[in-house]
């Protein structure tokens, strides 16, 4: 029942931007996390944007204000915005979804490092999409 479709990846030109969208079905999003994970050879799995059940943004500092997660509720789609790109961005990026209770949906305590980035709470996920940032 419940999908996660991304769309959007590709080859981008160092200090290019590209937008990633993941189109989610079957759950409702005020009752989930959202967040885009990366993975490139030699390096584990890092997320690096979250959107809470509240419509709250989290970002990690390793991706030093480049990147924006949005939410349209209307068509259930969470993009990515990725600006500024480096080849260390390079990766295959996933979109994945986890339920939230709904005393922690807006809690900030809840929401400290490295919760948002728990791969193992991810109960959904995307197929992944590649993105390669090389001149």
């Amino acid at each position: 029942q419940v999908q996660l479709v991304e769309s959007g990846g590709g080859l981008v030109q160092p200090g290019g931007s590209l937008r990633l969208s993941c189109k989610v079905s079957g759950l409702t999003l005020s009752d989930h996390a959202i967040t885009w994970f990366r993975e490139a050879p030699g390096k584990e799995r890092e997320g690096v944007a979250c959107v809470r059940p509240d419509g709250h943004a989290i970002l990690p500092a390793s991706v030093e204000g480049r990147f924006t997660i949005s939410r349209d509720d209307v068509e259930n789609i969470v993009s990515l915005q990725m600006n500024s790109l480096k080849p260390e961005d390079t990766a295959t990026y996933t979109c994945a979804a986890r339920h939230v209770a709904p005393q922690y949906g807006g809690g900030d305590d809840y929401w400290k490092v490295p919760l948002p980035w728990y791969a193992p709470l991810y109960h959904w996920w995307g197929q992944g999409i590649q993105v390669t940032v090389s001149s």
